[in-house]
């Protein structure tokens, strides 16, 4: 409700214009008392405040028009209507007390006594109006910001689509290669299955909302769909293992993250080797530092090559021309929209064969 009210600037203005006037009736009368008045000094409090509330409403469409002009030109502009409304509302004022205590001989006897008064209510009246303009700025930059905020997030959004539909057409034309070379090695069978395989795979891939995370078990089952083709490809030479940890089945992570390192490791570790090779996915949850809060460590290890001595997976260049192709350097991409510098792609060489490559994202639940 309290957000509502500070999100829409009618509600807002409504609701300080009450409790401004509401209060300088409250502060007019105990100041009243303190001057040994009597108690029915209430009514005249009462009429000052109704009439600044109604006053200061007529110079609210004032200054809406001001506020189109130069900041030095609204300065002076405010300054005089400040003046004149002071005036008037000493006027009234004074009209006001006479009409309640018509027995009192405070009636000014010329215009210098009802300007001689004037300081204290231009105060007041200058002061209603650095409020209104100090919020309004205030709203002003609050909706410029938002703006940019949302042009932000917008391009974030249409950069993440673009990126995450890179993988599909890259994932397909490896697959249909695979499929042409078996149909012309005369397996029809095995072309057959793998259509099947690849039509699920991309049904279910495509379904998904581009920009959205998904669990990791989620994402487990879609690369499982994708990990089924292969083995369609390789059969027996392609041997996956897994080792999740159990809190972290739930963890929100990137739809299709894994795909490009699990394809890249397919590519170097198995499609490369006579024999075959293996394919280790771990996921874990980790505490680097106590105040910084947990992290999803997701690795893929196989036992192929790994990376020639200078070479990085990090540098988009050589994930772009060597070992990784498009893949990594789109996961590298979209990790950096993502997360910006809590999202690492890193990759080390391990012994005595093999290419760990390690993603740390921020740990996020549904």
């Amino acid at each position: 409700m309290a957000q509502q009210t500070f999100q829409n600037p009618n509600k807002l203005f409504w609701l300080l214009q009450t409790i401004g006037w509401g209060g300088f009736i409250a502060l007019n009368y105990v100041q009243g008392l303190a001057w040994e008045m009597k108690s029915d000094y209430f009514l005249p409090s009462l009429l000052y405040g109704l009439f600044g509330f109604l006053l200061t409403l007529l110079l609210r469409p004032i200054y809406r028009y001001l506020w189109k002009l130069p900041p030095v030109s609204i300065v002076f502009a405010v300054v005089t209507v400040s003046i004149i409304a002071a005036g008037i509302f000493d006027v009234y004022k004074t009209m006001v007390y006479l009409w309640v205590y018509p027995d009192c001989k405070c009636q000014p006897h010329n215009w210098y006594g009802y300007i001689k008064a004037l300081p204290l209510s231009l105060y007041l009246m200058l002061a209603w109006s650095s409020l209104y303009f100090t919020i309004k700025s205030w709203r002003t930059a609050q909706q410029q910001h938002e703006k940019a905020l949302r042009a932000t997030n917008a391009a974030h959004q249409a950069q993440l689509k673009m990126l995450r539909y890179q993988l599909n057409p890259h994932f397909l034309f490896n697959t249909l290669n695979a499929i042409s070379t078996l149909v012309l090695d005369g397996d029809t069978t095995t072309a057959n299955r793998m259509i099947t395989e690849l039509s699920d795979f991309l049904r279910h891939s495509l379904d998904r909302n581009p920009t959205q995370k998904v669990s990791l078990q989620t994402e487990l089952n879609n690369l499982n769909r994708y990990l089924s083709i292969e083995k369609v490809r390789f059969a027996e030479r392609l041997r996956l293992h897994t080792e999740i940890d159990p809190q972290a089945w739930k963890a929100l992570v990137p739809s299709l993250i894994l795909q490009p390192l699990i394809e890249n490791a397919v590519k170097f570790a198995i499609a490369e080797s006579e024999t075959g090779g293996s394919i280790t996915l771990k996921a874990r949850i980790e505490n680097i530092h106590a105040d910084s809060g947990k992290v999803l460590l997701l690795q893929v290890i196989d036992d192929g090559p790994g990376l020639s001595e200078g070479q990085d997976i990090n540098d988009l260049q050589t994930a772009k021309t060597s070992k990784g192709g498009i893949g990594l350097s789109n996961t590298i991409e979209r990790l950096q929209v993502l997360y910006g510098e809590n999202g690492q792609l890193s990759s080390q060489n391990i012994e005595p064969r093999g290419l760990a490559v390690s993603i740390r994202i921020p740990l996020e639940y549904q």
